[in-house]
């Protein structure tokens, strides 16, 4: 039950950031992108090429150790090592983040009508979302990498939002996931110092990603202004701390060991690092200034927001 009719929701209102955007047409501007610019992994990306020597698999300013004293004593081969591994464990939180966000949309739209725009283009996002899980998977595979699963509290915690998330909470979370990585492939893609194989999966990626931000933003504030007060209060929390497990599950603490450095060396001087603290805050930024304006980021939350280190 909202406070407002979802008619009232597409008739004039505003937030901070303007007028809202008719949900519709919204919808059939990103089904009309989707079907000029999405891709099969498959097919678009060579996978057979081997990876060429002295290619990193992320920029090294990304590195959670970067600009560390143990990065400073680590060859330049035990760092593009490092930087394999990170892939795989971003790619790893990638798959599990996407199965959470497809279960959330599912449940957003169980309730609409399924010939509207609006359904049918998150039922366009799923489909993405299912390629990208698979592209993920692959591109860990050909890595020669494990697979870096979250925690087994984390892999619970995530049980446990999908059954009690409200909707705004949903897409507040769905964001989050979402724009700080879409941030990282930004730099990633066009960086000719990368593995041509993970530009050409970060280009898909934050191509088709543009689109799901568009319709989850969108989506947000319309349920900022119409979900009832303790649905928004209870985003607020929500969102807070689910900032705060992802901040920690960014990076999975098993690639130092499998990389030969001592893990907790090596997670206290992360925890630590100036940079690393600038790169999580600089890649939440356009998130959070946006969840600020739309009233996402008050109170309790705003004060969970700062302890998970993305909002400064």
């Amino acid at each position: 039950m909202t406070t407002l009719s979802e008619t009232d929701a597409l008739d004039g209102l505003r937030d901070a950031l303007g007028q809202l955007k008719n949900r519709e047409t919204v919808a059939l501007r990103l089904l009309e992108s989707s079907a000029k610019h999405s891709f099969d992994p498959d097919t678009e990306l060579d996978w057979e090429a081997p990876f060429e020597d002295g290619k990193w698999f992320w920029p090294p300013e990304l590195v959670s150790l970067y600009g560390t004293p143990l990065w400073r004593r680590m060859s330049e081969e035990q760092r593009m090592l490092l930087s394999r591994h990170e892939a795989a464990a971003l790619a790893s939180l990638g798959i599990w983040f996407e199965l959470i966000l497809m279960q959330l949309l599912v449940r957003h739209i169980y309730d609409k009508s399924a010939t509207s725009a609006h359904v049918r283009y998150a039922l366009t996002e799923i489909e993405d979302e299912c390629r990208h899980s698979k592209m993920f998977a692959r591109v860990i595979a050909h890595s020669g990498t494990p697979w870096y699963p979250v925690t087994r509290v984390h892999h619970n915690l995530g049980r446990l939002f999908k059954t009690i998330s409200t909707t705004p909470g949903s897409f507040t979370a769905t964001l989050l996931g979402e724009e700080v990585l879409d941030w990282m492939q930004r730099l990633t893609f066009p960086d000719e110092r990368v593995q041509p194989l993970i530009r050409g999966v970060t280009r898909i990626h934050v191509i088709e990603e543009a689109r799901h931000v568009r319709y989850a933003r969108e989506e947000l504030r319309r349920q900022m202004m119409t979900a009832p007060r303790w649905s928004q209060e209870f985003t607020r929390v929500s969102s807070g701390e689910f900032a705060r497990v992802f901040s920690v599950a960014f990076v999975n603490p098993e690639v130092y060991t499998n990389v030969g450095l001592d893990r907790r060396e090596a997670v206290a001087q992360v925890r630590a690092s100036g940079h690393r603290r600038e790169v999580m805050q600089q890649g939440a930024k356009k998130l959070t200034d946006f969840l600020d304006d739309i009233g996402v980021l008050r109170g309790v939350g705003r004060r969970l927001w700062r302890s998970s280190g993305l909002l400064a």
